[in-house]
């Protein structure tokens, strides 16, 4: 069984920064995935950062150049460093991995909120 707890969700003025964490409970194994997710009230959840366990990283156009993601496998964490936030930034941010295996595996964090407001 893998747990997800995520951290580092609050309120940041427009330009700010916060830091986001995810510590992973459980062994994981294998090709796997960790990335974090977003959804604002009445949208989809959309894919924000990704970063493998061979450390190649994707991004969303929409935070290039402003966001960065890192993953710590002796900790089991990821972090998702959050820069120049914008108000469309604001949405719940979820911790994600995702398993490849002959049938794919999917676990979720309980999200943290992100507000970026002046």
């Amino acid at each position: 069984q893998v747990q997800l707890v995520e951290s580092g969700g609050g309120l940041a003025q427009p330009g700010g920064s916060l830091r986001l964490s995810c510590k992973a409970s459980g062994v994981i194994f294998g090709i796997n995935v960790m990335g974090w997710y977003r959804q604002a009230p009445g949208k989809q959840r959309e894919l924000v950062a990704s970063v493998t366990n061979s450390g190649t990283t994707n991004y969303a156009n929409s935070v290039k150049g402003r966001f960065t993601i890192s993953r710590d496998n002796a900790r089991n964490t990821v972090d998702l460093q959050m820069n120049n936030l914008k108000p469309e930034d604001m949405a719940v941010y979820y911790c994600n991995i995702h398993i490849i295996m002959g049938r794919d595996i999917d676990y979720w964090g309980k999200g943290t909120l992100v507000t970026v407001s002046s």
